[in-house]
């Protein structure tokens, strides 16, 4: 369906809000189907022998009290896209998250409301679900997901508002009573069904068609060859797979299951940095092991989330792989795991053709069907 008929011409000189009754908003006339994810049978069931799990079962850190809805994921997606629910009427959620790069951000950090910058790189949503400890940003000070999505509005760089401003200008725009009805059984707005609808919706982008999936899907483990695969992309997936100890590059042991986010019980220093440039997880954690540690993000999808780490220091999966291949600094807080038995930086000393087999397999994760599927597009175009 489309409500609304207009849109103001944006050489005009008036203040956004005003606008607000004009703009188009194209919904179908049935809901699209966010609930229903039918995810492949590998990844809801755990390889027999497989030393860590591949299965996402578990880790969903999705709410007894919000389950996905169909309704209430369209809402969420009408809010996600909003950019009148900031402080100017200029951003929404989906400008440092943009579909077509993956629900990241191409710049190294994201410019809010005003043209100020984000403190870090914009992290993708993309199986924001699958994290059994559930919480989020990078240093992982939201405890839910329903926390997370509110803060941003008010954020005094990103969108500028308070929770009361959000609802007020949600109120003012009359396509939102009907969503709300739909989604909840009332017209009422609160921030708490805003925040509802908004993790539904980051929880219902899920990635499970791409080049890996393919092979997986005909093959008995994700270690065996794939038959869809060159023997590059197949000589990556085992140095991926593959403990360091046995000349891999143990990447599954922090990029675990089928989604490839972590299982680990928290966040991680990669060895970025030998001293701290940014205190990460130490903020909102008081213990000092969690200084310069962040969470880790999924590799679904990771070619096209381009730049990356939390300050966006590397601009290519080249450089990527060349600093876990060479560059791990022995900071005070660095993860065991790429440590050696006496506690110094892991040297894994690929090759030219293993580090491009490690990136072509990385490739193989991509699954275009994220950032062109019209159930996560901007409903306002």
């Amino acid at each position: 369906m489309c409500l609304s008929i207009f849109s103001c011409s944006k050489n005009e000189a008036v203040d956004p809000a005003e606008c607000a009754a004009d703009r188009v908003l194209n919904l179908p006339e049935s809901p699209y189907d966010y609930a229903n994810l039918d995810l492949p049978e590998y990844f809801t069931t755990n390889v027999v022998g497989q030393p860590l799990p591949t299965s996402v079962e578990g880790i969903d850190n999705t709410p007894f009290d919000n389950p996905i809805t169909n309704e209430g994921a369209t809402l969420g997606r009408v809010l996600f896209y909003d950019n009148l629910l900031s402080a100017n009427g200029t951003v929404s959620c989906s400008s440092c998250h943009r579909q077509e790069k993956s629900f990241s951000d191409d710049a190294i950090l994201s410019f809010g409301f005003e043209g100020g910058t984000t403190g870090r790189h914009s992290m993708t949503l993309i199986n924001a679900r699958y994290y059994q400890r559930g919480r989020f940003f990078w240093d992982e000070r939201a405890a839910t997901l329903e926390e997370q999505v509110l803060m941003p509005f008010q954020d005094p760089v990103e969108m500028g508002m308070t929770l009361d401003q959000v609802v007020s200008k949600a109120q003012g725009q009359s396509f939102y009573p009907a969503l709300f009805q739909a989604a909840f059984g009332t017209e009422e707005i609160t921030s708490e069904k805003i925040a509802k609808a908004l993790a539904q919706f980051v929880r219902s982008i899920v990635s499970f068609s791409s080049k890996y999936d393919e092979g997986r899907a005909l093959a008995p483990n994700p270690g065996a060859d794939f038959a869809n695969f060159t023997s590059e992309e197949n000589l990556g997936k085992t140095l991926f797979f593959q403990p360091i100890a046995n000349g891999g590059g143990g990447c599954f042991g922090c990029h675990t299951t089928e989604a490839f986010v972590s299982a680990n019980p928290g966040p991680q220093n990669n060895g970025l940095d030998e001293s701290t440039t940014d205190v990460g997880a130490g903020a909102v954690f008081p213990n000092p092991i969690f200084e310069g540690r962040f969470k880790t993000s999924t590799l679904r999808n990771i070619e096209l989330t381009a730049p990356f780490m939390h300050d966006g220091r590397f601009a290519t999966l080249e450089e990527v792989v060349e600093h876990y291949n060479s560059g791990i600094q022995a900071h005070p807080t660095l993860s065991p795991a790429l440590a050696d038995e006496f506690g110094n930086p892991i040297q894994m000393n690929f090759d030219d053709s293993e580090k491009a087999a490690l990136v072509a397999f990385m490739k193989t994760l991509t699954d275009q069907t994220i950032s062109t599927d019209v159930r996560w597009s901007n409903p306002f175009e």
